[in-house]
C-alpha cells in the first residue's frame, strides 16, 4: 500500500512533522479500508443477485441499506466526536465496521443481507467526522488542507486497489471470501491506530478541551446554517456520479459485454486511476486558487456530463472505458475543492457536525443512486441508467456558484444565520 507524503512546513518543529506525517499515514490506512469495505459490494453484486435470485431494483437496494445508515449516522457522529473525541469514535467505528463486514459474508437471505448492510453503514457513518476531527486536532490551519488531499487520495487508491484484489480471490473462493479478507483488514488498521496516533497538537488559541465544549454551539443552530446545506448539495451531485458509476459498472460490464469478474475487476482499476490522479489535482488547484471551487467545478462537471452521455451511448466497450475514464476524472476534480472552504473556514467547535452536514449530502447520493438506476435498467436499458448521471453533474455545477468561494465568505454567509440567545436578545 503506498504511503502518502505530506510536505510539511519547514518553520514546524520536529515533533509537530512527526504528529502530521504519523496522523496522515494512519488516516490514510483507515480510509483505504473504509473505502475497499464500501466497493467490495458492487463488485460481487452479480454473484450475490444470481445466489439470492435478485433484480436489479433489488440489488441497487442492497447498496442503499449501507448508505442510509451512512447518511442518517454523520451527524450524530459528529457530536459523538465533538463530544468523546475523534481518537475514541474511530476506534470504535473501526471495529464495529470490520464486525459487521464479517458478517456479511455469512448472509443467507435478502432480508438478512439488508440487515447488516445497514448495521454496517451505521458503524461506518460515525468515522468520518471522527477522522475529520482527529486530523484537524493534529494539523495546523494552513496544511490542513494538504494534509487533507493526502488522506482522502485513500479514497480513489482504494478503487484501483480493491477490483484488482477482489476479483481473483471472489473466482476462486467465492463472494463471501471478500468480506472476511476486507474484515481482516479493519482490524489490522484498528491495532495501528490504537498503537501510534500521537496526541493532539497543542491548541493555538489557548484554549483547553473543556472550554472548547462550553463554547460548542446547540446542534440546531449547526444544523440551520443554510451555507453548509448548499456545500452538501454540491456533494450530492458530485456523489450521484461515483456511487452510480461505482456501483452497475461491474454489472453493465457483465451482462451487456460478457466480461468476467476478474476482466472486469482490471477494466474497472483504469477510470479509479484517472479518479486517484484528479483527487491530488483537485486539490492542489484549489490550494493554488484559494478555494474559488466554482473555477474547478463547472468546467469539470461540464466535461463530466458530456462525457457520460457518449459513455451511455457508445456501443463500444473501448469507448465506454475511455469516456467512462475522462467522466469520473472530471468529476473527481471537485472532490477536495468541495471541502476546501468549509474546512478553512470552520470554526473548531464546529469541525465534528459541520463537516457532517457536507458528507452526508453525498451519502443520500449513494442512497439514491444505485436503486433509482436500478429502476431505469430495469424499465427501459442501461444507456438511461447512465444519462440519469448527467443530473449528478448539473446539480454540483450550479450548487458551486451559489457557494462562498473563499473562507472568509464562508463565515460571513454562516454568521448570518441568529443564534438562540441573539434571537432571545
Amino acid at each position: 500500500m503506498p504511503a502518502p507524503t505530506l510536505p510539511a512546513p519547514s518553520a514546524a518543529p520536529p515533533v509537530h512533522r512527526r504528529t502530521v506525517r504519523i496522523t496522515v499515514v494512519l488516516l490514510f490506512a483507515a480510509w483505504l479500508v473504509d473505502y475497499a469495505d464500501r466497493l467490495v459490494i458492487n463488485l460481487v453484486l452479480p454473484s450475490i443477485g444470481a445466489e439470492f435470485h435478485l433484480d436489479r431494483t433489488q440489488q441497487g437496494l442492497v447498496v442503499s441499506a449501507f448508505f442510509l445508515a451512512y447518511a442518517l449516522c454523520q451527524i450524530p457522529g459528529g457530536m459523538l466526536a465533538d463530544r468523546f473525541g475523534g481518537r475514541r469514535v474511530t476506534l470504535c467505528a473501526l471495529l464495529a465496521w470490520s464486525v459487521f463486514t464479517a458478517l456479511t459474508g455469512f448472509a443467507w437471505s435478502f432480508a438478512v443481507l439488508l440487515a447488516l448492510r445497514f448495521a454496517f453503514g451505521v458503524a461506518e457513518g460515525v468515522f468520518p467526522p471522527a477522522a475529520m476531527k482527529v486530523l484537524v486536532e493534529r494539523t495546523r490551519p494552513e496544511e490542513r488542507m494538504g494534509a487533507n488531499g493526502a488522506v482522502m487520495s485513500s479514497n480513489a487508491i482504494a478503487a484501483v486497489i480493491t477490483p484488482l484484489a477482489v476479483a481473483p480471490l471472489v473466482a476462486v473462493f467465492g463472494w463471501r471470501s471478500a468480506f472476511w479478507s476486507t474484515a481482516a483488514l479493519g482490524l489490522v488498521a484498528l491495532v495501528a491506530v490504537r498503537l501510534w496516533l500521537p496526541a493532539p497538537l497543542p491548541r493555538t488559541d489557548g484554549t483547553t478541551p473543556t472550554e472548547e465544549a462550553a463554547a460548542r454551539p446547540p446542534l440546531r443552530e449547526v444544523l440551520r446554517k443554510g451555507v453548509l446545506w448548499r456545500f452538501s448539495l454540491m456533494m450530492f451531485g458530485y456523489s450521484t456520479i461515483v456511487w452510480g458509476l461505482n456501483t452497475w459498472v461491474p454489472t453493465y460490464l457483465s451482462e451487456e459485454h460478457g466480461v468476467s469478474l476478474t476482466a472486469a475487476g482490471a477494466l474497472v482499476a483504469i477510470p479509479a486511476l484517472g479518479a486517484a490522479a484528479a483527487t491530488l489535482l483537485g486539490g492542489r488547484l484549489s490550494d493554488r486558487l484559494g478555494g474559488h471551487h466554482r473555477k474547478i467545478i463547472v468546467p469539470g462537471m461540464g466535461v463530466s456530463a458530456v462525457a457520460l452521455l457518449l459513455m451511455a451511448n457508445t456501443p463500444s466497450l473501448t469507448g465506454f472505458v475511455v469516456f467512462g475514464t475522462l467522466a469520473i476524472f472530471a468529476a473527481s476534480l471537485a472532490y477536495m475543492p468541495i471541502f476546501a472552504v468549509p474546512l478553512s473556514g470552520l470554526t473548531p467547535e464546529y469541525v465534528g457536525v459541520g463537516s457532517a452536514v457536507i458528507i452526508v449530502g453525498g451519502q443520500i447520493a449513494g442512497v439514491l443512486a444505485p436503486p433509482v438506476m436500478g429502476a431505469l435498467a430495469d424499465a427501459f436499458s442501461f444507456q438511461v441508467a447512465f444519462g440519469f448521471l448527467v443530473l449528478g453533474a448539473v446539480i454540483a455545477a450550479v450548487m458551486s456558484c451559489l457557494t462562498p468561494q473563499d473562507a472568509t465568505a464562508f463565515r460571513i454567509a454562516a454568521d448570518r444565520t441568529p443564534s438562540p440567545a441573539k434571537e432571545s436578545a
